[in-house]
């Protein structure tokens, strides 16, 4: 959502950040709204302040003795056309309201110009990918060889895009999210949170999920969602709150089960455990002071990076043109791991900071020290990283010709001191 003073204020400029994104401009229709709902506004509160005065007056005849029918008749006039005009008001703001929730929000001025993901630019990379001396084998391969990775059965259960991992894989994936989750919080300061699976409307509108991709959740017959991503139920835990400047920032990060139609990905990554309904992933959000925000997202990419980097794993990291990235986002960086049996890097993580976009829609506000007034808070959330896509990094990565998979040494304390997973069991 959008101040619509700054709209009225600097319309050229709100359309230059939607030409950005490859959007029309919408100031005309916007400010035609917002004039026939500011008329409407101001013609009922004069018709309220007539009728006040009128019933003053009536009083005023009546106590006299004098005829007041015609005062009576003007008075509920005027209240019959303002209620009629409230309506129209509140008509208009409900529309204004809808085209707004629906456009996606601004980039900032250092986000590349740019349609799609050829237009990304490469920020850093980090690590060399490995030279295998035979042929690598993709992560499918990998783990129907360990016999602990099985789509066929996952697909009698629930259809296609669903995996069941056993053993030392079921294991190892609990392994990745049991390190992150504990790196996240004893290292760098996230409270962890284990929050619902099923949100209301308001909770997926507040994030932006709704109303505009809808068609990418999945919906309960009680009309809950399904959260795509623990960002959804960990941004909310501030919404309607008006909090403490000193409580700023607040840093939350969870493991859950995440769920997505991906109505739009057909034919997309159709083999393997890349693009699912299911999958899991650490979730990192800040809710920050908006003079911090620009920090905090440095700060939420580097935690994610670290992860990478501790399970010696290539990678990069991409900062998104305006046209790629997600509706929410005012600048988004994309990690990328490196997959080898696809010989290319595949996106791990997207770190995004989102202004006052998210709070708007959630009403987050905090109250400043030195200031009167209250502000919206910034928010921002990332991966820390997708677990599935981890795993299938630390396969293809970690393996031997054998078929065998070598475990990073910071899981071994989660593996009961394994150090290699074997075909043989």
């Amino acid at each position: 959502m959008f101040d619509l003073k700054l709209i009225r204020d600097d319309p050229d400029a709100f359309d230059r950040g939607l030409a950005r994104r490859g959007l029309p401009p919408h100031t005309p229709e916007i400010l035609a709204l917002d004039e026939a709902w500011r008329a409407a506004q101001t013609k009922a509160e004069q018709l309220r302040a007539f009728r006040n005065t009128a019933n003053v007056a009536i009083g005023l005849i009546v106590s006299k003795g004098g005829d007041a029918t015609e005062k009576k008749r003007e008075a509920a006039q005027s209240k019959d056309d303002g209620t009629r005009l409230e309506a129209e008001a509140t008509r208009l703001k409900t529309e204004i309201d809808a085209l707004l929730a629906g456009i996606p929000n601004l980039p900032l001025d250092d986000v590349p110009d740019g349609k799609d993901e050829h237009d990304n630019q490469l920020v850093r990379q980090h690590g060399t990918p490995r030279q295998f001396t035979f042929a690598p084998k993709d992560h499918v391969a990998l783990g129907e060889g360990l016999r602990e990775m099985d789509f066929a059965r996952a697909g009698k259960l629930s259809g296609a895009r669903f995996v069941v991992l056993s053993g030392g894989l079921a294991r190892l994936e609990r392994a990745l999210a049991a390190f992150m989750l504990d790196l996240h919080t004893r290292e760098f300061g996230y409270t962890e949170i284990a929050p619902p699976l099923l949100v209301r409307d308001e909770t997926a509108f507040g994030t932006g999920q709704l109303p505009k991709f809808a068609d990418d959740l999945f919906r309960t017959t009680t009309g809950l969602w399904l959260i795509p991503t623990a960002e959804v139920p960990l941004t909310n835990l501030v919404a309607g709150e008006i909090l403490d400047e000193a409580a700023l920032p607040l840093r939350f990060t969870a493991w859950t089960p995440c769920f997505r139609s991906e109505a739009g990905a057909a034919g997309k990554d159709t083999r393997g455990m890349i693009r699912q309904h299911q999958f899991n992933k650490v979730e990192l959000v800040s809710i920050a002071h908006p003079d911090a925000a620009a920090a905090e997202h440095e700060r939420m990419t580097a935690c994610a990076e670290e992860v990478l980097k501790r399970l010696d794993l290539p990678y990069r990291v991409m900062l998104l043109c305006a046209g790629d990235m997600g509706a929410a986002a005012r600048k988004t960086y994309d990690i990328e791991v490196w997959v080898p049996a696809q010989n290319a890097y595949r996106e791990i993580s997207s770190c995004s900071q989102c202004g006052e976009y998210q709070a708007r829609r959630m009403n987050a506000r905090f109250r400043p020290k030195e200031s009167k007034g209250n502000r919206f808070v910034h928010t921002l959330n990332g991966s820390g990283l997708a677990v599935g896509r981890t795993l299938i990094a630390v396969l293809e990565n970690h393996q031997q010709e054998d078929g065998s998979i070598v475990i990073p040494p910071v899981l071994r304390p989660f593996m009961g001191g394994a150090e290699v997973l074997r075909p043989d069991g």
